[in-house]
C-alpha cells in the first residue's frame, strides 16, 4: 500500500502554523543554498512570516539578484555575467553550513540511539557498564546521567508515596500513613522526631515530604 497523500491546507492553529513556518523556511533556504552550490545559480528568496516579519536568503546577495532581475547594473557599472560561479567566501560558508548540519544530524541520531539503549537495558546497563574504559569526558557525561536518573527516581518515589499514602476519600495523607508507607519503601526514610519522609540521601537531592 502506497503512502497516502497529505492534503495541503492552511493550518488553523496559530502556534502550530508558526512552528511549521519556521521549519519550512529553514528547509527552503537550505535547498536554495544547495541549488546555488550545485548549479552555480544566483538565487534570491524573500519570505514574509504570518506575523509580518521578513526573512531573506540570496547568493551572492538578494540585492544583486533583484538588480539583475530588474536589469540594473551593480555598483560601479559592472554587469552580472550569466552563469557566474559562486563567490569563494560564500561557497566556503555554505560548505561549513552543510558540514555542521550533517554533524548535528549525526549527534541527534547518536543521542536517540543512546536513549533507546538506556531505556531498553534498564538497570542491567548501569550494572554491567565498564567504566574503566571511559575517558574523562565520557565519565563526566556518565556522572551527569546518573545524577539525572537519581533525580527522576526521587521524584517518581515521592509521587508514588503520595498516591499510596492518600486515603481513598481523597483527603491529604497523614504523617502516620506517610511513615507506614516509607517503612515499606526502600527509596524512602522517615526522619526521627519530625514525621518528615525523605528520599534516601543516596539520591543526593533534598526532596522531602511532610
Amino acid at each position: 500500500m502506497g503512502r497516502q497523500k497529505i492534503e495541503i491546507k492552511r493550518i488553523e492553529n496559530e502556534e502550530a502554523r508558526q512552528v511549521c513556518f519556521s521549519k519550512r523556511r529553514s528547509g527552503l533556504f537550505k535547498k536554495a543554498s544547495e541549488l546555488s552550490i550545485l548549479c552555480g545559480a544566483e538565487i534570491g528568496v524573500v519570505v514574509f512570516s504570518p506575523a509580518g516579519k521578513v526573512f531573506s536568503f540570496g547568493h551572492p546577495s538578494v540585492e544583486s539578484v533583484v538588480d539583475r532581475f530588474l536589469g540594473e547594473p551593480r555598483p560601479g557599472g559592472a554587469v552580472v555575467p550569466a552563469g557566474a560561479p559562486p563567490y569563494p567566501a560564500f561557497k566556503d560558508l555554505n560548505r561549513q553550513h552543510t558540514e555542521l548540519s550533517n554533524r548535528l544530524e549525526v549527534e541527534k541520531k547518536k543521542r536517540e540511539e543512546a536513549e533507546k539503549t538506556l531505556k531498553a537495558a534498564g538497570e542491567h546497563y548501569w550494572r554491567d557498564l565498564d567504566t574503566d574504559g571511559l575517558g574523562l569526558e565520557e565519565l563526566e557525561r556518565f556522572r551527569l546521567s546518573v545524577e539525572l536518573l537519581k533525580c527522576n527516581l526521587a521524584q517518581r518515589a515521592e509521587k508514588l508515596l503520595l498516591e499510596a499514602a492518600t486515603p481513598a476519600s481523597g483527603s491529604a495523607p497523614t504523617p502516620g500513613s506517610l511513615a507506614r508507607f516509607a517503612s515499606r519503601n526502600p527509596f524512602l526514610v522517615k526522619e526521627e522526631g519530625s514525621g518528615i519522609v525523605f528520599c534516601r540521601g543516596g539520591f543526593g537531592f533534598p526532596h522531602g515530604l511532610h
